[in-house]
């Protein structure tokens, strides 16, 4: 999971996507991730990125497809990026928050993500300078839920076809994932 930053040409702030791949080292990923984001114009930067193996308490990995594998893992989950949003009293910014959760389908991980300490930090009453400013999700109360993808598919093509995400039980997972933070540009 890479947070990937640029400011692209006749924009006047840095611009950010986050960008999933599959390879045995960030060095690897480089070539996908300057394709993924082509319109950068080779002005692409990392900003964070994160070896993910571990999600709320399950363990992931991944395996390679092949004829005659056995995939394994937890068949009935999936593994699902949510891109938070909602508003701070005084602050003229929309504020994010990236989410990874386990869960069986997307609404699943829709409802785990209205659990996430970001709400009760992110809603606005409505009053007079603020209008719409509570946390909602699909124009309802909730989450603002920007985006929500089940990760397998939005892997790069090379790598959706190469391999398969998989989940381990509850409670596989020993330990929290690092986080890699600080400015890398990209060759």
């Amino acid at each position: 999971m890479v947070l990937l930053g640029c400011k692209p040409p006749g924009r006047h702030t840095e611009q950010h996507d986050i960008f999933f791949g599959v390879a045995p080292s960030i060095e690897e990923l480089i070539p996908e991730m300057i394709d993924f984001w082509s319109s950068a114009a080779g002005k692409i930067h990392i900003d964070a990125w994160r070896e993910v193996t571990a999600v709320n308490g399950h363990a992931i990995s991944v395996k390679e497809r092949g004829a005659g594998k056995t995939e394994g893992g937890n068949p009935g989950q999936g593994l699902f990026f949510i891109n938070l949003g909602g508003y701070r009293e005084n602050q003229f910014d929309e504020a994010h928050y990236k989410l990874l959760v386990v869960a069986g389908n997307v609404d699943s991980a829709k409802q785990m993500a209205k659990r996430d300490a970001f709400y009760l930090h992110t809603s606005i009453p409505d009053g007079p300078t603020n209008r719409n400013a509570m946390a909602h999700i699909d124009d309802k109360y909730g989450i603002d839920i920007d985006d929500a993808y089940e990760i397998q598919d939005i892997l790069p093509p090379a790598s959706k076809n190469r391999v398969r995400i998989l989940i381990g039980e509850a409670g596989t997972a020993t330990h929290e994932d690092g986080m890699h933070l600080g400015y890398f540009k990209l060759p």
